[in-house]
């Protein structure tokens, strides 16, 4: 075992501790000068230099720790895994003030984490169509409107979080999955082509698990704070009234993260808990990229291509479309044949032509929205 190696054992057994944060672990550090003399110590000597005893101190305990820790600098050295420790200078530096951040981190990829601007979207597992419009649109013009490559993080669950990671794919920005187990395994393993895609494309996989720790409800929790810290910013695309987003949401306000979450109908479930977010005041109303970037001062492209007016390249049915649904926010097929004056088959043909035109989303029911 090289010297590199031979410390990273004493440092990934010491970020194992049970109840260990960065506080309490530079206090430790501090009384006994570094991990290796915090393993060599004995119990009693541990309880009389930190003045007090604690089960961590325990011999059986710190040996079992080590042993864990040997198995896992292997693991990492032959997986190609950095392991980031608290103390190091490619640690997320948006971490060091956060009281309960994770002292050891592994990372597989080559994503910066110490970059400009970074954004975690989250939502539901169960997104609708008008949350993964925004989610692509809000990506797609991040990287048009940006001066510099925005990096999204998000979950790499079901839903939102993986509809981040596409979007950012598909644009060529950075993306970071931040998992709820070890480097192992991925989960969902739906979900493996594409984090191996993020892997390949200058994105990152982090978790602050072992490769040997087991895989609890807990960990998803748990797992939220480093999406709501990592980042300067946080969006909700979607939520119900309870779910893992709205305290992902609460988290970032704690760690004084701007949190934005995109408004819906009072009557959609998975709106009802972004409209909660807003009433309450822990998050800003979110309707685009732009009021992202300028909610957040940064920087945008200069001397961008000059957007064409919209309704100067449409038909006057197509105006007449668009305008409905500008002042209605949502239209039926009955409403927008009506206020056509045609018949449905042409309508629906209209639609159609407009959706592969990027103009208009469909949704259940026979409902349509911009796009």
């Amino acid at each position: 075992m090289t010297p590199d190696q031979d410390i990273n054992v004493y440092r990934t057994a010491f970020a194992s501790l049970k109840g260990i944060n960065p506080v309490l672990a530079r206090e430790f550090l501090q009384r006994t000068g570094s991990e290796q003399n915090f393993f060599s110590a004995t119990e009693r000597q541990l309880s009389a230099v930190m003045g007090f005893s604690n089960r961590i101190f325990d011999d059986r305990y710190r040996g079992e720790l080590l042993e864990k820790a040997r198995r896992e600098t292997g693991f990492i050295s032959a997986s190609g895994i950095r392991a980031l420790y608290f103390t190091d200078a490619d640690y997320p530096q948006r971490l060091n003030d956060v009281e309960d951040a994770p002292l050891m981190l592994y990372a597989l990829g080559s994503a910066d984490l110490n970059c400009g601007l970074m954004v975690s979207v989250v939502g539901t597992r169960h997104a609708t169509p008008y949350g993964l419009d925004f989610v692509g649109r809000l990506v797609a013009d991040l990287k048009e409107k940006c001066a510099e490559n925005v990096t999204v993080i998000s979950g790499l669950a079901f839903g939102i979080d993986a509809a981040a990671h596409c979007a950012a794919l598909k644009q060529g920005l950075p993306t970071i999955g931040v998992l709820a187990h070890g480097l192992n395994m991925i989960y969902p393993s739906q979900h493996r082509a594409m984090a191996a895609e993020m892997v390949r494309n200058n994105g990152l996989l982090i978790t602050e698990y072992r490769s040997d720790a087991p895989v609890h409800k807990g960990n998803f929790i748990a797992r939220n704070r480093i999406v709501a810290s990592l980042c300067d910013a946080l969006v909700v695309a979607e939520s119900a009234r309870k779910g893992g987003a709205l305290i992902t949401a609460r988290l970032a306000s704690g760690y004084n993260r701007d949190v934005f979450a995109l408004p819906g109908r009072t009557s959609d479930r998975y709106s009802q808990g972004c409209n909660r977010l807003i009433a309450c005041h822990t998050a800003a109303l979110i309707q685009n990229a732009d009021d992202l970037i300028d909610a957040m001062g940064w920087p945008r492209r200069k001397n961008g291509p000059e957007q064409p007016t919209l309704f100067r390249e449409l038909s006057p049915e197509e105006q007449t479309v668009m305008e409905c649904l500008t002042s209605r926010g949502e239209a039926h097929l009955t409403t927008l044949t009506m206020a056509l004056g045609a018949p449905v088959s042409k309508v629906m043909g209209l639609l159609i032509d407009m959706e592969f035109k990027g103009l208009v989303t469909a949704y259940p029911g026979g409902n349509y929205r911009l796009a």
